[in-house]
């Protein structure tokens, strides 16, 4: 049996607290900033936990890959 390859681009996206839960960064901060809003700049500087519902969803799908 081959061993199971977790998913790349989770790897770099996903971080998983001590906690527990998982941890992303917010899109909207790449390029074409001048046209966003200071507000719109500012909040997408922190990250974001995601949520229960989607959290148990997504970690199945990442070790499947």
């Amino acid at each position: 049996m081959p061993k199971m390859k977790s998913n790349s681009a989770a790897k770099k996206r996903l971080r998983v607290t001590g906690s527990g839960k998982v941890k992303y960064n917010k899109m909207n901060k790449r390029h074409i900033l001048t046209k966003k809003s200071r507000k719109v700049k500012r909040l997408a500087r922190q990250g974001q936990f995601m949520s229960s519902n989607k959290q148990a969803k997504t970690m199945t799908t990442l070790l499947q890959a």
